[in-house]
This record gives structure tokens, sequence and C-alpha cells, in this order.
């Protein structure tokens, strides 16, 4: 069963979810935006089918058997 977004912490201390969703602010410019920085995090298994993640810190991330598809 893939791991939701909301149930994987990131190392700093947020969950995925709240990530991916701060990125998609600020990919539309939100002033409130931030940019993914996912780097180093434990994605393996982690369903992200759909997720935009252009832009997005994936250095080091793991996504072994991360559910991908669709995403950009």
């Amino acid at each position: 069963m893939p791991r939701q977004p909301a149930h994987i912490t990131l190392p700093d201390g947020r969950t995925l979810a709240a990530a991916l969703e701060a990125h998609n602010k600020w990919l539309r410019g939100d002033e409130d935006g931030v940019r993914a920085n996912l780097a180093d995090a434990d994605l393996a298994g982690a369903y992200l089918a759909g997720a935009y993640l252009v832009g997005a810190n994936l250095v080091r991330a793991d996504l072994v058997r991360a559910d991908l598809a669709g995403a950009d």
C-alpha cells in the first residue's frame, strides 16, 4: 500500500502534503509559496501520482517504489 503524503514527515519536520501544497503555491507565484526541498527525504513507496514536482529539490531523495504515475 502506498504511503500517503499526509503521513510522511520530511527532514525539516513538515509533512510531504504541506510541502507539496506550499510548492504548488510557489509555482503559481503566490507570496506564501515555498519551493519544495525534498533533498534526503525518505519517499520510498510514497503516493505521488499526479504531483507537480517541477523545480522541487529531489537531490538524494529515496523514490524507490514511489508511485509517480502522471507526475511532472
